[in-house]
């Protein structure tokens, strides 16, 4: 009598074991990752107190803030090339989207290092990136960059200063560039890598105005077409054509 009891408990209890251990695991949510790694071409030590922050962020929208995808944070930074890994949800990419990366370097609450070109990338590919940064000025000050800013137009080569209505011209990480000119809004797409750009499919409303205002309205279209570099200085964007010949000047709106 006691082997059979002990023969039932034996063979009853397997099963619960065996069902106890099949149960599944509840599966985590999908994630991808950008990675790479932050350099300068400067020859000099990160100190101990440098905090790198890199982000991937959805930069479409030109007069928009970007919005921030994902995010890295590394304290302390080390010493370039610094690697990254930004996790996020696959599942917030959208097609026809543009997407950048963008650092920079922190020393006790001071910039020292930051991302002036818009690093472009599909975030779901597995290609490592590179991002090289820029020193700042001794000041502290993030230097100087084009991106959203409204530039008031001062000078167009072939007119000199335009007397009219305010004339503007801005440019975004995304690409896309316009402005008013001296009779209509114009629109156009702009390629910004380092201190070259290049300007190209301008096109505006059709309104029509004095013949001395289009006339006008074509130098700066056509400066502008010529655009090959461009330089900022104290709230001054100065666009040279591809001989170095300043042809256009702005000053930054306030």
């Amino acid at each position: 009598m006691l082997d059979r009891l002990a023969e039932f408990f034996v063979f009853g209890f397997v099963p619960l074991v065996v069902g106890i251990l099949a149960v599944p695991e509840l599966s985590l949510a999908a994630e991808k990752a950008v990675r790479g790694e932050v350099i300068y071409r400067e020859r000099i030590a990160l100190p101990p107190s440098a905090v790198l922050s890199v982000q991937l962020a959805d930069v479409s929208l030109a007069d928009a803030p970007a919005r921030i995808i994902g995010e890295q944070k590394i304290k302390p930074a080390g010493q370039v090339p610094i690697s990254f890994e930004i996790k996020f949800d696959p599942s917030t990419i959208r097609p026809q989207m543009t997407y950048a990366l963008r650092a920079r370097i922190t020393v006790d609450g001071r910039l020292m290092f930051i991302s002036d070109v818009r690093h472009q990338l599909d975030p779901l590919t597995d290609v490592p990136q590179t991002i090289m940064l820029k020193m700042v000025a001794p000041s502290g000050e993030p230097a100087a960059s084009v991106f959203d800013q409204l530039w008031v137009v001062d000078y167009v080569d072939g007119v000199g200063a335009i007397t009219g209505p305010q004339v503007t011209f801005k440019v975004s990480e995304a690409g896309k560039a316009g402005g008013s000119g001296p009779c209509n809004s114009y629109f156009a797409t702009a390629k910004v890598d380092g201190q070259a750009i290049a300007i190209s499919g301008i096109g505006s409303t059709y309104k029509a105005c004095a013949p001395d205002v289009m006339a006008e309205e074509k130098a700066l279209f056509d400066a502008l077409a010529k655009a090959a570099s461009y330089k900022v200085d104290a709230g001054k964007l100065a666009i040279a054509d591809k001989d170095g010949r300043e042809i256009l000047r702005f000053s930054a709106a306030s």
